[in-house]
């Protein structure tokens, strides 16, 4: 690249410190009201732009990069999944994709374990009666939940997520268990005292609690479809922090409703902000906000991120957090 400054285009607002250190590196344009681009907005970015810095809410499809214009470079993602972007249709355009691994997985585990025990200890509804002054005092059998401690958790994905999620469960006296593509090596295991299954079927039939930690892939999605959530005991509790694509909405809240799974904590949807509002009323689910990775550090981490990607970039070597599409 020239050492003329590149233009970047960044899609939502970011950290303070992370925009201020992007406008003294390069000729950066921001989402001052971080509204959510539409694709026009998007392909019309693109053209303009040498690195296009967009979020999980900006899906790039094919159809959108035949429209960016030969200006579009870098695609440097503010975020570590990149299943909103078509990387193959990118890089055969000669568009580099890159992400911000590493960073989310301790504050994406802790949100785990906060649902695991929001849905277990029900505190939602204790919540709501201290809130709407309904509270008459302490009852011996007021607010029963269930003891986490001893339980089996089913991790459905051991990467980084999965693992942090693993050693938290393990200090609160889980037993793990985990499906995952590859086993993992015996040390890794041992560390966490996991048990594999290679059998998801078999895995969901014993669980306890199951969270969900794999990523939003054509083979993924669904994967915890009708039939297999049936698998599940009654008094199971299901947890999703990775992707809403990942769970058959639909069926998974006509089965709470029937009291056929106990309960289910979600940070994510199937359809975005687009909320069954069936799943709304239910007073054994506990709903947030896609907050998974919402901590202020890890925030300015991802940004940081960004930051080394592109002045990587704008310097003539390759990214560091380089995406490759065969390794999808």
């Amino acid at each position: 690249m020239s050492k003329q400054k590149l233009s970047v285009v960044v899609t939502r607002r970011l950290p303070e410190v992370v925009e201020s250190r992007m406008k003294e590196l390069f000729d950066v344009e921001l989402n001052e009201t971080d509204a959510r681009m539409t694709r026009e907005d998007l392909a019309a970015a693109m053209r303009r732009a040498d690195v296009l810095v967009p979020t999980l809410s900006d899906h790039i499809d094919a159809n959108m990069l035949a429209q960016a214009g030969e200006k579009l470079k870098l695609i440097a993602n503010f975020g570590a999944g990149v299943d909103h972007i078509d990387v193959s249709s990118a890089r055969q355009r000669g568009v580099l994709v890159s992400n911000t691994p590493g960073v989310s997985a301790d504050d994406t585990a802790d949100m785990a374990m906060a649902l695991i025990l929001g849905v277990t200890r029900r505190i939602p509804e204790g919540m709501a009666v201290m809130q709407d002054g309904k509270w008459q005092g302490w009852s011996p059998t007021a607010f029963l939940g269930g003891r986490v401690g001893g339980r089996r958790l089913g991790i459905l994905g051991m990467g980084r997520i999965g693992l942090a999620v693993a050693r938290r469960a393990q200090a609160f006296g889980m037993q793990i268990h985990y499906h995952n593509r590859k086993r993992l090596r015996p040390e890794v295991e041992a560390e966490v005292g996991a048990t594999y299954w290679e059998s998801l079927d078999q895995m969901l039939a014993r669980m306890d609690v199951v969270s969900v930690n794999c990523p939003h892939t054509p083979s993924t999605f669904h994967l915890l479809n009708a039939r297999r959530l049936k698998l599940m005991k009654p008094t199971a509790v299901v947890v999703n922090t990775s992707r809403g694509e990942v769970i058959d909405e639909n069926a998974l809240t006509r089965m709470l409703r029937a009291g056929e799974i106990a309960g289910a904590g979600l940070d994510v949807f199937e359809h975005g902000h687009e909320i069954n509002p069936r799943l709304r009323e239910l007073p054994n689910v506990v709903l947030v906000p896609h907050m998974g990775s919402a901590t202020v550090e890890g925030r300015v981490e991802m940004g940081e991120k960004v930051i080394i990607n592109i002045k990587t970039f704008a310097d003539g070597h390759r990214p560091p957090d380089l995406v490759v599409p065969g390794l999808l």
